[in-house]
Order: C-alpha cells, then sequence, then structure tokens
C-alpha cells in the first residue's frame, strides 16, 4: 500500500516523539551512566575545560548534567522544614540560587578531573519503582582508594531526575541543611537568599 504524502509529512515529528518517549523511559542506572560518560569524554577531549576555562565548564555542566536534577526537591531537602516557612517566591529564588551554588561545585569537581574511571554497580529496578539509587565507584588514576559516590533518582513525567549525591556516604544536599538554618536564624529566608546570591558572585 503506498504511503501518502500527508504520512510522509508526519513521519519526523513521529520520529521525534518516539525518541523523546525512549528517552523518558531510560532507565536510571542507563541514565546515570550516559550522562556521566558524557561529561567524562567532554573533560578529555575538549581543551577549554582541561585549560580551566570555567565558562565553557560552566556550559557543559549546565547543558549536560542540570537537566537531569530535580533541583527543587534537592533544595526542599537541604531546607528541611523551613521550606514549609518559605513563600513560593521565595522558594523559587531558593532554588535558583542553590541550583547555581550546585554548578559551580560540580564545575570545580569537573576542573579537577585527572583521568579517573568509573565502575558501575548492577542496578535491579521494579517497574513500579519511582525512588531509586545508582551506586558507582570512582577509581582514582594514580592509585588510592576508590571513592563511592551513590546517586539517589527520582521518577518524574520527564524521566528519571537525581535529586542527591552521596560522596564517600555524605548527602551533598543535607550536608547544606546545618548550614542553611544557621542561615534562616540569625537572617530569615531572605538572608539565606542573600547569602547563597553572594556566594554566587551575585
Amino acid at each position: 500500500m503506498p504511503v501518502s504524502m500527508k504520512t510522509i509529512r508526519w513521519l519526523p515529528l513521529a520520529a521525534m516523539l518516539a525518541a523523546t518517549l525512549a528517552f523518558a523511559q531510560e532507565a536510571p542506572d542507563a541514565l546515570v551512566k550516559r550522562v556521566s560518560q558524557d561529561v567524562l569524554a567532554i573533560a578529555k577531549s575538549d581543551p577549554k575545560v582541561q585549560a580551566g576555562d570555567q565558562a565553557r565548564i560552566h556550559e557543559v555542566i549546565d547543558g549536560k548534567l542540570a537537566p537531569h536534577f530535580d533541583f527543587t526537591r534537592m533544595t526542599a531537602l537541604a531546607m528541611g522544614r523551613n521550606w514549609r516557612n518559605a513563600t513560593p517566591a521565595q522558594q523559587k529564588e531558593l532554588t535558583e540560587q542553590f541550583k547555581q551554588l550546585l554548578v559551580r561545585t560540580y564545575s570545580g569537581a569537573l576542573s579537577r578531573y585527572r583521568d579517573e574511571k568509573i565502575e558501575y554497580k548492577p542496578l535491579a529496578v521494579a517497574p513500579s519503582a519511582t525512588d531509586v539509587t545508582v551506586k558507582t565507584l570512582v577509581v582514582k588514576a594514580g592509585g588510592g582508594s576508590p571513592v563511592p559516590i551513590d546517586y539517589s533518582l527520582t521518577k518524574t513525567p520527564e524521566g528519571w531526575k537525581a535529586y542527591d549525591v552521596i560522596v564517600g556516604g555524605v548527602s551533598l544536599v543535607t550536608n547544606y541543611r546545618d548550614e542553611f538554618n544557621e542561615q534562616i536564624k540569625s537572617g530569615g529566608v531572605d538572608g539565606l537568599i542573600a547569602t547563597l546570591k553572594t556566594k554566587n558572585g551575585g
């Protein structure tokens, strides 16, 4: 049966939708592996990243890593019970400033990358699972003890997104909670926002 021109016209859109659906259904461990390998490949081959060009490093982190993180949930976890006391406008600003802070943190880590290798632990995910932990091990090029890095991910309509990174047993997100609590005690939520802006160079 011949294909009509009308059908042909819609084929590119159908292909794009299929690709989007496949990406959204990507398994959490496959997502972590793909994204981390993409970023490390850039770190190995991009002369600007290797030279420590912060603008280029931020571009890589913002484009490759940030879309796969749930920054609203990360900020809420870091705030603890103080999150409920913040207005929607404050929550939005806190999320943006915390995102910038974390991007700066990841940028610093990427600029120090020196041919470390990542081992990915097997993960069995039930079809109904909405929250998983992907375990990896970073092996240093020059030897030394490997560093366990675990990624906590939640299932969203846009696919799996990370909401915490645990390095050597220490949660990156909740590690900020005490600092945030102290800032809020002394200057309120607006004081914390001001502090984050200062740290981000704003």
